[in-house]
């Protein structure tokens, strides 16, 4: 009965249609049989007959007015590049440059940028944008460009170039076919610009785009039409090889050796719509370190995938699964980590991989995922095939339906490996619902998982959805979670239960006065668990007030009243000694409260602290992070946070510091240095991530990268390593 009436909802939000939103007109671009020189002048004859858009609406801190100082693009094309011209007036020439780097923060950076929605789905986008310092981001935006789905992991070849004049810069934008893929023959795509313009505290756009919505959602956008059609959107052969010196260190073992590593990737077009990406032997020594945290939950902690292979089209494998990570059945960060005999976490070697993924046409996307990792006897870790099949099709304007099947096999026998280890499967259809204007979105979906001598049902199911407009926010949640299921390719950081979830929240706009606008939402949270006959074992209450000031700072406080009941004994702190008491229930309370600082200035900080109860005793959490611009070449920054736990009887204490120096030096556009220091006594080690890249050619680097870790009593060594990774984009 429950999965009937999931599925008569969904059928119901399949015929929903909401009304549009304020379309912005069109923008003519100009076909051209010449090159244009990208040097940030535009003095060409073909710019002076190109047309132009500008009247930017404000985003911030107004969303009912044009926009103060002047935006103006221009398009024009040939046969292999489109070209973006860009006129932004401004009130002085004191901008916010944070860093020369690529991938900079649009939030913090005064910059430009445009959306290319080149298949009109309403769901995917490609994003350039450049500063006033000529620096370059590109984003693939996915899910129709919700936080989640703005991925600028994402790296192609393309050319910016700016010159800053006297009240204005002036952008210019080469940006070749084969970075995008879109339909044969189309003369039209959707098409969005918008600015963050520090000078005047303001963030505008050229389609209306409402508060309530994030700036980057493809939902508001105008048209791009094109003086005649396109042709193929063919992406050349692309070698990516490798070769990594690597020198380690390990203290605790008394080993040390030297590797040469070499492999690389391929990228190869598929048609107007796919990719295939092949990977063979592939090395993520040059990935930026993952950041530390102090994990006080029962629950695994959520990080992001960084590597470049996973990257391209990596909504087509993420789609699945609940949107508030209550079960994802992939996450790609599994491939390539395992567990060792101890239980820790170490790299498992990939041995090689392939993806094929992209657009079968307008309305159906495929992705293909196939990859085998290597052996790893003494750790007792076997040869795995990690493999994914995703179908997906629009549906209505911009709600999407999908399937998928994911497979984890071992195909050798091995003694450490018992029988119902040797395969996992997972296979499901999600529905996203999201409405034109993207007032309602929502999710729904049913998997299932399969292991050998599977009797038992191992479900997975969420229905949920969300109303946002400019003052009203609602959300309802249900999901359901079978003890048995499992997905080895997958984040569940809990099983065996049945989630409601609730939330209603208010916008203010003052109309004067400090404050921009003010939220209130109240969020509620109810588990129980199936197999203890339905037994309350969680609930939230959380009231949340925040703030969001003129000059772009926040202040975030929050009261959560919590009641868990802890089925099984629990050590927060990790240390020796007696555990909370497990089948017990705990009532507690806490109050949060952060302040952001305006990310815009050279100094900038945040202050958080969280003081309160924790279960059955007391809690109390301080975090501070300082940060220091000397623009645009160098960034300083430290983070420290605190936990102090007390806990009744022979529980044991903790006081948790974590620390987090970071200096980033950007030399040129070229050539960076990033050095990052991360000390925890929770985790008893101090960690030094030093790397230096040197960008000698499009997408082609050559990176040094330092690590060191040490015991911070007497600081003695732990781990050691050095590489030297050279990197080269070669189309041939």
């Amino acid at each position: 009965m429950k999965y009937g009436l999931i599925s008569t909802f969904i059928l119901l939000l399949l015929s929903f249609w909401s009304l549009g939103q304020r379309s912005p007109g069109t923008l003519h671009a100009k076909y051209i049989d010449e090159e244009i020189t990208i040097d940030g002048v535009m003095d060409e004859g073909a710019w002076k007959n190109a047309r132009s858009i500008g009247d930017f609406w404000q985003y911030f801190p107004t969303d009912s007015l044009r926009a103060a100082n002047s935006t103006k693009v221009k398009i024009m094309y040939n046969d292999n590049t489109i070209y973006v011209g860009i006129h932004a007036e401004s009130a002085h020439s004191d901008y916010v440059a944070t860093s020369l780097q690529r991938d900079f923060s649009g939030a913090s950076n005064d910059n430009v940028s445009v959306l290319f929605d080149t298949f009109s789905d309403g769901a995917n986008a490609f994003l350039f944008g450049v500063t006033p310092y000529g620096v370059q981001r590109e984003v693939l935006i996915s899910e129709g460009g919700t936080a989640r789905g703005f991925n600028a992991a994402w790296d192609m070849k393309w050319l910016a170039e700016v010159k800053r004049n006297d009240g204005h810069f002036v952008a210019e934008m080469a940006i070749p076919f084969t970075s995008m893929k879109f339909p044969e023959g189309v003369q039209q795509w959707r098409f969005q610009a918008y600015r963050f313009d520090y000078q005047s505290q303001e963030h505008s756009a050229w389609a209306h785009v409402p508060q309530n919505q994030l700036l980057s959602s493809i939902a508001f956008m105008g048209t791009l039409k094109f003086e005649k059609p396109l042709g193929e959107s063919r992406t050349p052969f692309a070698l990516i090889p490798y070769i990594n010196t690597l020198a380690q260190d390990n203290a605790l073992t008394g080993e040390s050796d030297v590797q040469l590593k070499v492999g690389g990737d391929a990228k190869v077009s598929i048609g107007n719509g796919m990719n295939l990406d092949v990977t063979i032997n592939p090395d993520f020594s040059n990935v930026e370190v993952d950041a530390i945290f102090t994990n006080l939950t029962r629950f695994e902690i959520l990080l992001p995938e960084r590597r470049q292979f996973f990257i391209d089209n990596s909504d087509l494998f993420a789609f699945y699964g609940s949107i508030y990570n209550d079960a994802s059945p992939f996450f790609s960060r599994r491939i390539g980590l395992a567990r060792d005999t101890a239980g820790n976490l170490i790299q498992n070697r990939i041995l090689a991989g392939a993806r094929l993924s992209g657009k079968l046409d307008e309305n159906w996307r495929l992705g293909f995922l196939n990859i085998q990792t290597d052996e790893d006897i003494a750790n007792e870790i076997p040869s795995n095939n990690n493999m994914m099949l995703a179908l997906q099709r629009k549906v209505s304007v911009r709600s999407s339906i999908g399937a998928f099947f994911i497979n984890r096999e071992t195909f050798q026998d091995y003694e450490f490996q018992t029988s119902d280890e040797k395969y996992n499967r997972v296979y499901g259809i999600d529905y996203n619902l999201a409405s034109k204007d993207n007032n309602w979105t929502g999710k729904f979906y049913l998997h299932q998982s399969l292991q050998p001598d599977d009797k038992h049902g191992n479900l997975s199911s969420q229905a949920t959805a969300a109303y946002n407009d400019r003052f009203w926010y609602f959300s309802a949640d249900i999901v359901h979670i079978d003890q048995g299921f499992q997905s080895d390719l997958g984040f569940i950081p809990r099983k065996d239960i049945v989630k409601y979830g609730m939330g209603a929240g208010r916008t203010f706009y003052p109309k004067s006065g400090i404050v921009n606008k003010h939220v209130f939402r109240l969020i509620s949270l109810t588990f129980w668990r199936p197999s203890l006959d339905f037994k309350k074992t969680d609930q939230l209450w959380r009231p949340e007030y925040t703030i969001e000031f003129r000059d772009q700072s926040q202040l975030e406080t929050r009261y959560l009243d919590q009641y868990i009941f802890l089925v099984e004994d629990f050590n927060p702190t990790g240390k020796e000694g007696e555990p909370i008491a497990g089948n017990t229930g705990y009532n507690f309370d806490q109050i949060e409260a952060t302040y952001t600082s305006n990310v815009t200035r050279p100094f900038t900080y945040s202050l958080s602290t969280v003081a309160g109860q924790f279960f059955n005793g007391n809690s109390y959490s301080f975090g501070i992070t300082l940060g220091y611009r000397m623009q645009p070449f160098a960034n300083f920054s430290i983070e420290a946070q605190y936990d102090r736990i007390r806990l009744p009887g022979d529980i044991p204490d903790a006081d948790f510091w974590l620390l987090t120096p970071r200096a980033e030096v950007t030399f040129s556009r070229s050539v960076f240095w990033t050095t990052t220091i991360q000390y925890s006594n929770q985790r008893d080690n101090i960690g030094v991530n030093s790397r230096l890249q040197w960008r000698f050619a499009p997408l082609s680097d050559l990176f040094l990268v330092y690590n060191d870790n040490y015991f911070p009593n007497g600081f003695g060594p732990k781990f050691r390593s050095i590489n030297l990774k050279l990197t080269y984009w070669f189309n041939p």
